[in-house]
């Protein structure tokens, strides 16, 4: 095998002795002469390689370094060392797509990792095509929500039953959490049952929309072991707070402060029909938009008829229910939204509503 015979008399030198300048040019040489025959070299031909890069790639620059475990993520025979020497890397443009995909990292050195680095190391390594339920014990444990999710929603991931009690607890907060463990086929009856009944209507409702036809009958006996047999989902009534809401009206105290005072009471109907009055859209329609799993309705509604944070922080937990709290994370990212949204858009969208 052949290096390079230009750089064969000075690699010495230029390993021990040599500048970084010429150290990142000999690993971007001798990387390219690696990749351009990879799939022809043999065992000892890519140990050569690896011990030689593994002294030069530290030397060259971020973008050299990222474009390297990219290419090295998807072979079979890439260095070992240099591979694990990139995985390691605290820069994530590095280490992550060999955490994604590198069939040469082993369940030690993931399990290592994921002890170690941070959230974006373990939500790249969460779209692995199979993830153990070892590595998934330690980024369960140390995963925020958006590592979690991403896990939870990979079908070759395998959980403890540890992990998947924990998970559970944290779907309690977290919707999309919920949707997503529910749709795994290796969720066992009672798990699903204590999914469920951690969860509030409309998550229930968007999770038995996305499953298959036969976790969908799943859903309907949990549900039933859950309520009893005899409780049955019903459409709202919303024709008595109809009658309170133009009541006030006709005495010319509908306006926000008894919009904020139905939300606080958790008075759903009557504030759907107040919010209904004030922009124009029909019950139904508000009713259909606010029961999906996002404030959006809610943040477009209340900036169209320009009413307080505090009045749309109210709306949002009613949709959740008295019984459950939002993460304070949540209610800040949605109230940022709120001061970014522009009127003028909130209005385009609430008379499209109108049209439906």
């Amino acid at each position: 095998m052949i290096i390079s015979p230009s750089l064969i008399p000075e690699l010495d030198d230029i390993i021990s002795r040599g500048d970084p300048k010429r150290r990142a040019d000999a690993a971007r040489r001798i990387s390219e002469l690696f990749l351009q025959g990879a799939a022809s070299f043999r065992p000892d031909h890519v140990d050569l390689f690896d011990g030689v890069l593994t002294n030069l790639v530290p030397h060259a620059e971020l973008t050299e370094r990222a474009e390297l475990a990219e290419r090295l993520s998807v072979l079979a025979n890439a260095p070992r060392g240099l591979v694990s020497q990139l995985a390691h890397d605290d820069e994530i443009a590095i280490a992550g797509p060999l955490l994604r995909r590198s069939p040469l990292i082993d369940e030690k050195m993931l399990i290592e990792i994921a002890s170690e680095k941070g959230q974006d190391h373990l939500l790249a390594m969460a779209e692995r095509p199979t993830l153990s339920a070892d590595l998934t014990d330690v980024m369960v444990a140390r995963g925020d929500r958006k590592v979690v999710r991403r896990a939870a929603g990979n079908a070759g991931a395998a959980f403890s039953s540890s992990s998947y009690s924990t998970l559970i607890k944290r779907a309690g907060q977290d919707g999309v959490l919920t949707v997503r463990l529910g749709q795994r086929d290796d969720l066992s009856s009672d798990q699903l049952k204590e999914l469920l009944s951690g969860s509030i209507d409309v998550v229930r409702r968007r999770l038995f929309q996305v499953v298959k036809p036969e976790r969908q009958a799943d859903i309907k006996q949990a549900m039933t072991a859950i309520t009893g047999p005899t409780e049955r989902e019903e459409r709202r009534d919303f024709l008595p707070a109809q009658r309170t809401v133009m009541k006030l009206h006709r005495e010319g105290m509908l306006g926000e402060g008894a919009l904020l005072n139905f939300a606080r009471a958790f008075k759903y109907e009557e504030a759907v029909a107040a919010l209904s009055a004030m922009t124009g859209v029909k019950i139904e329609t508000l009713d259909r938009l606010i029961s999906g799993d996002r404030d959006d309705p809610l943040l477009i509604a209340g900036k169209a008829i320009d009413i307080e944070w505090a009045t749309v922080r109210a709306l949002i937990l009613l949709r959740l229910g008295p019984n459950r709290t939002a993460a304070p994370a949540d209610i800040e990212s949605a109230r940022v939204n709120y001061v970014r949204l522009m009127p003028s858009t909130a209005q385009r969208v609430v008379a499209f509503w109108k049209t439906r």
